[in-house]
């Protein structure tokens, strides 16, 4: 039997024993989730800042971005949650305004800073393209750090797995809505666990492979745009099949249909066509000869 915090990976032998989801300072109660996903977004602008400075850009322009692009992006990923998953909160609408369980959807908070992007460049006549390269990277290490939080949080985890990654969490200590039939099947009788996929952890490491194909390719780049390209088929390849193992999926309302997949299948279809017809354009421009 487990114990409510407990966390535990059987077959690479790691027994967490009562992993805490949050912690008091002076009197304030402050959750790991919180804190995880506030490191995640210093990290990426402080990325985004270095990623300035190499390419000679001022980087104040960075931090100013940033203070917009953080609190659309927020906005975003809370409203995008909560409207896939309506019934959930219709009943208690005071649920929306709390989200120290969880409920942002990343990909409401990327629709609300690429949004940010395009008004920011508009507003300052400053091209969005260079801006969104310069930015992509800090993006991403903020989503690979961000998913720990999740961690924290027991949530955004898959169907059962007996894999070499195999995550066993006590039944207490989910979101019961979170615990799918295939899941549920197979809880062994005597225990108090599930056994699933942590597919918070396979989205970091992907993640975390996108960043590093970035930082060896931004300086090879063909065009501006093309590292936010590389960022809208990578993330959008690994979120599809990522997608399709979670238990807390959101579907499009009315059908079966994961949003989240339809969403990445578009990003992985525009990225490969865009940065096709951009390259057959290129080529077809003449070439000036250098004296």
């Amino acid at each position: 039997m487990m114990n409510a915090g407990d966390i535990v990976f059987p077959h690479l032998g790691i027994y967490l024993e009562n992993v805490p989801r949050s912690f008091t300072v002076f009197g304030f109660e402050i959750a790991f989730y919180g804190l995880i996903i506030g490191i995640g977004v210093l990290a990426g602008i402080l990325m985004a800042v270095h990623e300035a400075k190499v390419s000679g850009e001022n980087p104040d322009t960075i931090w100013d971005f940033a203070i917009y692009a953080v609190i659309f992006s927020v906005i975003g990923a809370r409203i995008y949650y909560v409207v896939f998953a309506w019934d959930y909160y219709k009943d208690n609408l005071l649920s929306i305004f709390n989200t120290r369980n969880g409920g942002m959807a990343i990909y409401g908070g990327v629709i609300g800073a690429f949004l940010t992007l395009f008004i920011y460049c508009k507003i300052k006549k400053i091209s969005p393209f260079r801006l969104g390269d310069l930015c992509v990277p800090g993006l991403i290490l903020g989503q690979v750090i961000g998913r720990w939080g999740n961690f924290m949080n027991r949530e955004v985890f898959g169907e059962y797995t007996d894999n070499f990654l195999a995550m066993r969490l006590p039944v207490e200590a989910v979101r019961s809505r979170d615990i799918s039939e295939n899941v549920a099947a197979h809880i062994i009788e005597g225990t108090n666990y599930i056994q699933v996929h942590p597919t918070f952890l396979y989205e970091s490491l992907w993640n975390l492979m996108i960043l590093i194909i970035m930082l060896v390719y931004r300086k090879h780049k063909k065009f501006e745009g093309e590292i936010c390209l590389l960022y809208f088929g990578g993330y959008g390849l690994g979120r599809f099949w990522i997608e399709g193992i979670r238990t807390d999926t959101l579907f499009i309302p009315g059908t079966s249909l994961a949003v989240s997949q339809v969403l990445s299948l578009c990003m992985v279809i525009f990225a490969v066509v865009t940065d096709i017809v951009v390259r057959m354009h290129l080529k077809k421009q003449p070439k000036v000869e250098k004296n």
